[in-house]
């Protein structure tokens, strides 16, 4: 197998890492590398904010409710949506643009996940190790505060990264069957597959190195999607500037 591949399979999320710093022309050269995803009609609708106020890392984990990892990180970010840029340009033109559609949103998370992903490829080849953090959507308001983001700019998720202080077994994924649809969508071979995968993860919980514990992918889906995440988001969002339109 190809060494990019390779690199790209052994992905597993890092939560505990030695402590050392990364160096900042290093962070930088990483970003610049994930500069070049690919981005929707060239907008390029991210920022990221470089933390490295000892005190803002701090409250950054407390807001995200993940402090443990911010402690041992050698770099954290927050990766933003960001339509702000977008505005000054188009009011160069004495244009004033359309940034809260729900097509522009889309967009602007797009760009955000291909942007970030690149990132990660790029950290995990120099040896890092990476965890994305979700839970800033949890605190996007105090998190914006924090970092004065303006309108038209929310946060889309935080992540840390540094050198692990050990390396986990990378969690099984679906079946590549579940995920792949030839000619067209079938519904009726995800009974079969999903009891499969069920049986492979819940092997996998019972006999990883920590955390071990008896559970399977559908039950943990139904558990999470029985109700609303977030829902706090919908008029975050609005505050910032983005409207559903």
């Amino acid at each position: 197998m190809k060494e990019t591949q390779q690199l790209l399979r052994k992905h597993t999320s890092v939560r505990k890492y030695t402590g050392e710093e990364i160096p900042k022309e290093k962070v930088y050269e990483m970003l610049q590398t994930a500069q070049m995803a690919a981005t929707s009609h060239f907008v390029q609708a991210y920022s990221v904010i470089y933390v490295t106020d000892e005190e803002k890392k701090q409250k950054l984990g407390q807001f995200s409710k993940n402090e443990f990892q911010f402690k041992t990180a050698g770099a954290s970010l927050l990766f933003c949506v960001d339509f702000k840029r977008l505005q000054i340009a188009g009011q160069k033109y004495g244009i004033d643009i359309t940034a809260d559609s729900a097509e522009n949103i889309l967009v602007g998370v797009n760009d955000v996940g291909l942007f970030a992903q690149n990132f990660v490829v790029a950290a995990e080849s120099e040896g890092y190790g990476i965890c994305y953090i979700g839970g800033a959507r949890s605190g996007a308001a105090e998190i914006s505060e924090l970092f004065n983001l303006p309108d038209y700019v929310f946060p889309m998720f935080a992540m840390t990264l540094g050198t692990p202080t050990k390396t986990n077994d990378s969690k099984p994924r679906l079946p590549i069957d579940a995920i792949v649809h030839e000619n067209g969508y079938d519904v009726e071979k995800y009974d079969a597959l999903l009891t499969q995968y069920d049986e492979e993860l819940n092997t996998y919980y019972l006999n990883r190195n920590a955390n071990q514990k008896n559970e399977n992918w559908t039950r943990q889906m139904a558990d999470y999607l029985v109700q609303q995440q977030r829902p706090h988001m919908k008029d975050f969002l609005a505050s910032k500037g983005f409207t559903w339109k």
